[in-house]
């Protein structure tokens, strides 16, 4: 084992401090990495405040990893000291049942074994610790390729607003000729708008705040509609081949289902705390509408998604910040005071 600075939380009241932690050395198929960038997702701080009530302390957030190899095990075969990796929500994954052998190790049915919180089957902790650290050893299965092209700590947080939105526009064939809604213009939001853009799709962005009309535009939707205005609003009935909901607070999904074609889909992909307000049953009848959900996404999934940026050029909006921000961080997340996405230098925990 070897020791790694870290930022963790002892409680649910407790800001995030500096704490130490123990990292494996590598086995044969793992991967030992030193971490550049860690971007700062609304569930880290959900699990540091256990909002959802199952968080183990000390909890180390992060799972939006972006770093270099150091060391491999024997038996890895993919990657070499000194590559630009990722690693994701997810650190293994029981990788027999049905959803692990169709690559959708996020479903797993023996529960995947998530970057922080999730019981190490390693005995290193007793449970695992994310990012918000100088280092972590990873087995290579669950290790992504990350292109040099890409700007490392803007691709950071690819790792999970990018996937959680691409994933549903990929495996619900958003492209060309669709209509497609984003609710929402936030840390998921405006990766869903680039990613339906560089899909080919005609993208309409759907946000409370009219200061985030030329933002909008700017990252890809050929229309914003202020979800305030409810003539706005009405005009986009029976308009929409598919719609990727982000927010993550409840709030009416009916005024969306609405706005859907015939066979047209609304795909959940935030968490709210409370559950949304009830869906009423003839919108869907009459015209074989469906709400759907998604998780993140596949390993599989996750290296397409990371190849399609590097084609496309696409990485997140973001402002870097030390480790030792990250409290103050937190609370302008929840304050919505970030375009669009924070990523901790972990420079700031080596020196």
């Amino acid at each position: 084992m070897f020791k790694s600075n870290a930022y963790g939380a002892q409680s649910a009241t407790s800001p995030l401090a500096p704490i130490s932690i123990n990292r494996r050395d590598p086995l044969a198929k793992d991967v030992q990495i030193d971490i550049l960038f860690c971007g700062v997702c609304h569930s880290d701080l959900h699990f540091v405040r256990n909002e959802w009530k199952f968080t183990s302390y000390p909890c180390i957030p992060g799972h939006e990893i972006i770093g270099r190899v150091t060391k491999v095990g024997s038996e890895v075969k993919k990657f070499k000291v000194g590559d630009m990796v990722g690693v994701g929500c997810m650190v293994d994954s029981c990788r027999t049942c049905p959803s692990c052998r169709d690559n959708l190790e996020q479903y797993c049915e023996a529960g995947s074994t998530f970057t922080y919180n999730a019981p190490d089957k390693h005995g290193t902790a007793p449970i695992t610790y994310g990012g918000y650290s100088t280092a972590v050893t990873v087995d290579e299965a669950f290790v992504l390729k990350v292109s040099e092209k890409l700007n490392p700590a803007a691709a950071a947080p690819l790792l999970c607003a990018g996937i959680t939105t691409f994933s549903p526009l990929h495996t619900w064939k958003v492209g060309k000729g669709q209509r497609v809604g984003i609710v929402g213009l936030g840390g998921l939001g405006h990766m869903g708008l680039k990613f339906a853009h560089a899909m080919g799709a005609q993208v309409v962005l759907f946000t409370t705040s009219p200061g985030k009309i030329e933002d909008g535009k700017r990252l890809g939707a050929d229309e914003v509609v202020i979800s305030k205005d409810p003539d706005a609003m009405a005009k986009q009935a029976n308009s929409l081949d598919f719609i990727l909901n982000t927010l993550s607070v409840p709030h009416d999904l009916n005024v969306y289902m609405n706005m859907l074609k015939r066979d047209g889909t609304l795909c959940l992909v935030g968490a709210p705390e409370r559950p949304h307000p009830p869906l009423e049953v003839f919108p869907m009848l009459f015209k074989r509408r469906r709400v759907v959900g998604s998780l993140i996404g596949g390993i599989k999934e996750t290296q397409e998604m990371l190849d399609f940026c590097a084609k496309h050029n696409i990485v997140s909006d973001i402002e870097t910040i030390p480790m030792q921000k990250i409290n103050e961080a937190f609370e302008r997340m929840v304050r919505s005071d970030v375009k669009y996405r924070f990523v901790i230098d972990l420079a700031s925990l080596k020196g």
